[in-house]
């Protein structure tokens, strides 16, 4: 039977051939760390004496890793583990990593166009739940359950006056899409289509309302609020929300407008007056999204 080399002379000869310092202090710090201790014992049944000799370089590495600002390994902390016969260590990501990592990979996922880059903060959660809301919130809850198990499903038209929230709800449920992996595009359609002329310089018009066409979820806010030239009315939202209701894409809207205001401003645009273009609008809008009014205070004084 070979015999084993008393733990304690293992951990001096490792605290001195690295300039550790006072053996004993060490050996006192590393055995009677808490988490080392916890991991030994939820561990009793299989680490031997043995185990624990050949895994004190380990237990070291863990215990210094741990107790120390470490800024390459920053997001990351020590976990000890078994590796078979072996106390091994790993790195794995810290709680606040896993965290900043979601937000930023929620960020990437959502496109704001034409709107403040802090609505990239906005959730759900923050949402004040008032009586002129508790409609829209309770039907977006229900969307988000429906669309968990089936990403085609009919949206929202929230309308309402100026600045009770509306952007802000839609903001949440942007991020909380976004968050699930798929690509959000969040516009607000008058600044939108006036910078529509912008794209014929590099002849990216068509590339620009594809992006917003073809996203896996779309956003349009303040529609009604645009001034419509008869191209941009069918060449552009006409385009855009024909090929949303023929692939059945999840479209949201906001607006100061209710359902019949907007349809009488499709019908009037620069230089001409068609109600029946307008009309045709319309069914896209009723088949892309159910109309809600949201009221409140404006919350923007």
């Amino acid at each position: 039977m070979i015999k084993m080399e008393p733990i304690a002379d293992v951990i001096n000869k490792i605290v001195k051939r690295r300039n550790l310092g006072d053996p004993e202090k060490i050996q006192k710090q590393v055995l009677t760390d808490p988490s080392i201790q916890k991991f030994i014992k939820d561990h009793r049944q299989r680490v031997n004496d043995a185990m624990l000799k050949n895994g004190l370089p380990n237990l070291f590495e863990y215990y210094t890793q741990k107790h120390s600002e470490n800024k390459v390994m920053a997001g990351y902390r020590p976990e000890l583990f078994l590796n078979g016969k072996v106390i091994d260590v790993r790195y794995v990501p810290t709680t606040a990593k896993i965290a900043s990592d979601h937000e930023k990979n929620t960020e990437r996922h959502l496109q704001l166009i034409d709107l403040p880059q802090k609505l990239h903060d906005v959730r759900l959660s923050q949402v004040d739940i008032t009586k002129g809301r508790s409609e829209v919130l309770g039907l977006i809850s229900q969307f988000l359950h429906k669309y968990n198990k089936n990403v085609h499903q009919k949206g929202l038209y929230l309308s309402g006056d100026f600045g009770v929230g509306k952007t802000y709800i839609l903001a949440g449920l942007a991020n909380q899409v976004a968050a699930m992996g798929k690509n959000v595009v969040f516009l607000h359609v008058p600044t939108f289509i006036a910078g529509l002329s912008s794209h014929f310089e590099d002849n990216s018009l068509q590339s620009e309302i594809r992006r917003v066409a073809d996203c896996d979820f779309l956003i349009l806010d303040d529609i009604g609020a645009e001034t419509l030239s008869q191209w941009s009315r069918d060449d552009v939202l006409g385009v855009i929300l024909q090929s949303r209701m023929d692939n059945v894409l999840p479209t949201f809207f906001s607006s100061n407008l209710d359902m019949k205001a907007l349809q009488d401003h499709f019908k009037e645009t620069k230089n001409a007056i068609d109600p029946v273009k307008a009309a045709r609008l319309m069914e896209r809008i009723r088949f892309l999204a159910k109309e809600v009014i949201v009221s409140g205070p404006n919350r923007r004084h």
